[in-house]
């Protein structure tokens, strides 16, 4: 099999290949279509469209919650990207096992190829919040800096995670059936369509230690209003941090456990 270099001097080739293949998913995920890379805006507007008229028309749930239209839109983003970078990594190293046989590179450059993709198409649909911003009239303020940093943990969180369920997905298939069901209950788990606020206050610290639902709760609170409910607000002293430990625990497992079992994938898949 050949065997590529990895020495320090190759690791700028091993971004490269990240990149690469990222990219090359990305544009042959919406090649065949016709409206092409319009549908990365449209279905996160469309199922926006859906849960907003149910949630905020029907059943009033966002009628005491500030700029709701804004805080569900930037949670259904968040939460498309954590779904579809999930199940697409989770996949792909058997959905790759052709390329994994015949070449030897490092087995993680797939699934952070594959993360990669998926964050593209976030950055891409978070470009419309500023819109809806200016729309709702949310107060432009310096906080929203503050976006970066949480961005940067969602990504590092979501491909840890995405690293183990890769791993364990090379063995046993029916994770992609337990992760399927893991993500609705998830979701619903996260406060996407619902202020935290709705919650009984017993309960919010444990939904906030949920490392997603931490990184949502706060992001609406640096860009959109500072009433969002974060770990600080609802956890006392030191178990505020319990959701960002959850999160860096998950990520150095997967990192981990995938190094630990990467060897034998060639011969799994």
């Amino acid at each position: 099999m050949p065997h590529i270099n990895t020495s320090r001097s190759s690791r700028s080739a091993y971004f490269n290949l990240v990149r690469s293949i990222g990219l090359s998913d990305f544009k042959v995920k919406y090649n065949a279509s016709v409206l092409g890379y319009f549908w990365t805006l449209a279905k996160p507007l469309l199922l926006f469209s859906i849960l907003y008229v149910v949630f905020s028309r029907f059943l009033r749930f966002g009628s005491q919650t500030p700029f709701y239209a804004t805080q569900l839109l930037l949670g259904i983003i968040l939460w498309n990207y954590f779904s579809e970078s999930t199940v697409t990594s989770m996949k792909s190293l058997v959905d790759k096992g052709g390329l994994l046989r015949k070449i030897y590179f490092p087995r993680e450059v797939i699934v952070l190829a594959s993360s990669l993709t998926a964050f593209l198409t976030m950055i891409l649909n978070l470009a419309v919040i500023p819109f809806f911003m200016f729309i709702q009239h949310v107060p432009f303020t310096l906080n929203a800096l503050w976006a970066a940093p949480l961005l940067i943990e969602l990504f590092l969180f979501t491909t840890g995670l995405s690293l183990l369920l890769a791993a364990l997905y090379v063995r046993f298939r029916d994770i992609g059936h337990i992760w399927e069901v893991g993500l609705q209950a998830l979701f619903y788990a996260t406060p996407i369509i619902y202020a935290l606020s709705l919650i009984p206050s017993r309960y919010q610290g444990f939904m906030l230690s949920n490392p997603m639902a931490q990184i949502v709760q706060d992001l609406r609170a640096v860009v959109v209003t500072p009433s969002a409910l974060t770990p600080g607000d609802v956890m006392r002293g030191l178990l505020g941090n319990i959701p960002y430990l959850i999160a860096l625990v998950v990520m150095i497992l997967g990192v981990l456990y995938f190094k630990r079992t990467a060897k034998t994938f060639a011969e799994e898949v």
